[in-house]
């Protein structure tokens, strides 16, 4: 019976410690729970990002939130829609009050895509402790999270970019890879099969297979979205083998970026690539596939 009562009491400070130890090595998660927003929410390190537009942002948003809106601060539009310059970044992440001990949680509209593009951002910036809140803007029960309409300005910081050029992809990689790596489209499959394009030319990049990134959430009744919990991810995901780089696209980059989010959530090494279709689309000297 003493014997029995010990080996309890070793197991359970056994997983006591672990639980300590992934928490360090994983205290934020790349998926937020509502729960884990509002257990953390006075952390001094907690950053939160709305990258809804700023007209929308003012009508309500999450206390303490700073607005980035997506196709103002996440695209350089006189770029084809690619990232924006590093000197940028490193301002607008400044302004936002982030530095390396930041606490980033992203969330956005009911297409969960576009805040992943910050998570992506994020991470090619080399800032790991990001993540994006599981459910768009209201999807959440009421009280649930503190909403506003007061305009939050936070302490300026220093945020120091540490680029990892292993989240990001170029047009002459892809085209190396084609073959040898794996090529994900996820863009919807109207647009992989050739019959919609916001580029010149039609159809998809020679290899890639269609995991559409909408596929990785829920769209709820009350017109809200939420992500699909980790089992449907990983079954969604199944037939992919981990031994090799994947390399992202979609049509601009947000849906390539929560393709991103729930592949490395999901032990894959995934990269993504920058110019997506609106680059390869628009240029006639690379090869394509209907």
């Amino acid at each position: 019976m003493i014997f029995f009562k010990l080996f309890v009491a070793f197991s359970l400070l056994s997983f006591s410690l672990l639980g300590a130890e992934l928490h360090n090595k994983n205290s934020m998660p790349s998926i937020v729970p509502i729960q884990w927003l509002q257990s953390h929410y006075k952390n001094p390190n907690l950053v939160i990002i709305d990258v809804r537009k700023s007209d929308v942002f003012k009508q309500g948003h999450l206390k303490h939130a700073v607005n980035m809106p997506v196709f103002r601060d996440l695209f350089d539009l006189k770029n084809n829609y690619m990232m924006p310059k590093l000197d940028f970044l490193k301002q607008l992440f400044s302004r936002a009050g982030i530095d390396k001990d930041s606490l980033i949680v992203v969330y956005g509209n009911e297409q969960l895509l576009w805040a992943a593009r910050f998570y992506w951002l994020s991470q090619v910036l080399g800032h790991k402790e990001v993540g994006l809140l599981e459910m768009g803007y209201g999807s959440w029960k009421d009280g649930a999270l503190p909403v506003t309409t007061a305009i939050y300005t936070p302490k300026l910081k220093d945020f120091i970019p540490r680029v990892d050029n292993t989240k990001i992809e170029t047009k002459l990689g892809v085209l190396m890879a084609r073959g040898k790596q794996i090529i994900i489209d996820g863009r919807p499959v109207e647009f992989y099969n050739g019959e919609k394009s916001h580029a010149k030319r039609f159809g998809h990049i020679p290899t890639a297979l269609n995991y559409p990134g909408l596929g990785n959430y829920h769209t709820l009744p009350d017109g809200g979205s939420a992500m699909k919990d980790i089992f449907q991810l990983k079954k969604l995901y199944k037939n992919l083998p981990k031994d090799k780089k994947i390399i992202l696209y979609c049509e601009d980059g947000a849906d390539a970026a929560l393709n991103f989010l729930v592949l490395q959530t999901l032990g894959y090494k995934a990269s993504v690539y920058d110019g997506s279709w609106l680059e390869w689309g628009n240029d006639a000297n690379l090869p394509i596939s209907k």
